[in-house]
């Protein structure tokens, strides 16, 4: 692909737990699933500094879920629980998010301020993530050119999700409040590699402070992808250094595709008021259906529902990416409902017979351009998945909708929520500002650790040792024993 010539522009957010105490509290920040007590709570969005509600709070709410939090005594306390006030941020968490910043060509800030980021989503028992800028307007030099670092944050992490229920989501509340550094970057990403490079970088610099957390989980990339004409999509989660590049590119890729969408249905002459919420009821037509799913929830005393999508006949079943269509868009929006969804271009399959796709054709009087989709539920939740199909099928009239997508491990991507905005940040009033000193800035300036490039090219240049293993000593942190071997004549 010709990314100078689609517009390709990539932003990266960089968590990386540290190695520290937990922020606002003094106990320990280790995993343990060990369970000495639980806890419920719902919670609401709330209004952000700017009187506006954050629309991904709002529609997180809408999903009415119960959070069901599982402590552990001495490694889940009181501020956890959101019983007690905050105490001062970890001092030495506080000093190493400095160090990064000045590791990443950023300049430290001069008074940490705290701030709330609404997250109603239960990963946090307030409702509200803690977050703070300690550094700004840092770079990384890259081939294709240098890619700013506006801001550099030292947050608390969130509860790590056990399980999930109908209507309810078990948290161990074990990670909420480790130390997290966020760093974000300008969009001066323009290659899908470029992205990697910058990503591995930052990854470096983080490892080089000897106090970040390794292993499954202690760090999470997300990307922010946009192309000219497309929109910009979060991209939530993304685990390996080595899956970025394909995740840029499959996210290209969708896209492409759901433009060329835009463009059928406008060549179509599809308009948005014909888009219209008139759901049919067509159980009758599935009366001895060989299809389980249906026979089921008809057994149960549900209907099954339809929808006409004038015109989409044809586009609902275009592939978007690997094995994804612009229908599989249409299910993960109704998938906060239901299973599942059926739709015209995939039909008949799943026990579902071509009589009864004419039978849903003939009730509904489609054209032969005409769609239909189809949601087997207890009546009510059927109608609020078509609500959503329908609002996803109005989207394509626009292109690529912004929204917030989960990377999955085959390097395609699925909704979450809507992208979220401004509205979510209001003051934290229970901490106050933090003096960084000039003398707090030269003790860590004195103390600023070699980045782990620059490591192993004095590790090939002054002890002639091979590349690779220079990598290897460094890589696998084994390089403060090697140097300590060498200073005791080891060889």
């Amino acid at each position: 692909m010709d990314y100078g010539e689609l517009g390709l522009k990539v932003g990266l957010e960089i968590h990386r737990q540290l190695d520290t105490k937990k922020l606002f509290s003094p106990v320990p920040s280790e995993l343990h699933d060990e369970v000495d007590f639980h806890f419920e709570r719902r919670l609401r969005p709330t209004m952000s500094e700017l009187g506006e509600i954050d629309q991904a709070a709002l529609e997180e709410f809408k999903k009415g879920r119960t959070f069901v939090y599982e402590g552990t005594y001495g490694y889940s306390d009181l501020v956890y629980m959101d019983e007690e006030p905050p105490h001062m941020p970890d001092e030495e968490a506080l000093k190493v998010s400095l160090q990064i910043s000045y590791l990443l060509n950023a300049t430290p800030v001069d008074e940490v301020h705290f701030m709330r980021k609404i997250v109603i989503d239960g990963s946090n028992v307030s409702g509200f993530q803690r977050t703070a800028i300690v550094g700004m307007n840092g770079k990384v030099d890259t081939p294709w050119g240098s890619v700013g670092i506006p801001t550099i944050c030292l947050e608390e992490d969130a509860c790590r999700i056990v399980e999930r229920e109908d209507g309810r989501v078990i948290y161990r509340l074990d990670r909420l409040g480790i130390p997290l550094i966020e760093i974000a970057t300008t969009p001066d990403i323009h290659h899908p590699e470029q992205a990697k490079i910058v990503a591995k970088y930052i990854g470096d610099a983080l490892r080089a402070t000897r106090k970040v957390k390794r292993g499954l989980g202690t760090i999470r990339q997300d990307l922010n992808v946009s192309i000219r004409g497309g929109a910009r999509i979060e991209i939530k989660g993304v685990q390996e250094l080595d899956m970025i590049p394909i995740i840029i590119e499959r996210e290209v890729e969708r896209q492409i595709n759901l433009l060329k969408i835009k463009e059928a249905l406008k060549e179509r002459g599809v308009r948005e008021d014909e888009l219209e919420e008139k759901f049919h009821d067509v159980s009758e037509i599935f009366e001895g259906t060989s299809s389980k799913i249906i026979a089921r929830t008809l057994k149960r005393g549900g209907k099954v529902l339809a929808v006409k999508l004038p015109k989409f006949r044809g586009l609902i079943g275009f592939e978007i990416q690997p094995g994804r269509r612009l229908g599989t868009e249409m299910a993960d929006r109704a998938r906060k409902y239901v299973k599942g969804i059926f739709h015209i271009d995939e039909l008949p399959n799943y026990g579902i017979t071509e009589e009864e796709v004419n039978a849903i054709i003939e009730r509904l009087e489609l054209g032969e351009r005409d769609a239909f989709v189809l949601v087997a539920a207890e009546e009510e939740t059927a109608r609020k998945a078509l609500k959503e199909v329908l609002q996803r099928a109005r989207e394509a009239l626009q292109g690529v909708p912004e929204e917030t997508r989960r990377a999955l491990p085959d390097g395609n991507t699925q909704y979450m929520r809507p992208l979220p905005g401004k509205a979510r940040m209001y003051p934290e009033t229970d901490i106050p500002p933090i003096l960084v000193t000039p003398e707090i800035k030269e003790e860590i300036l004195a103390k600023l650790p070699e980045l782990p490039q620059a490591r192993i090219e004095r590790y090939v240049r002054e002890f002639k040792i091979d590349r690779s293993l220079a990598e290897t000593l460094v890589n696998d942190e084994r390089d403060e024993l090697f140097e300590e071997l060498i200073e005791r004549g080891v060889k």
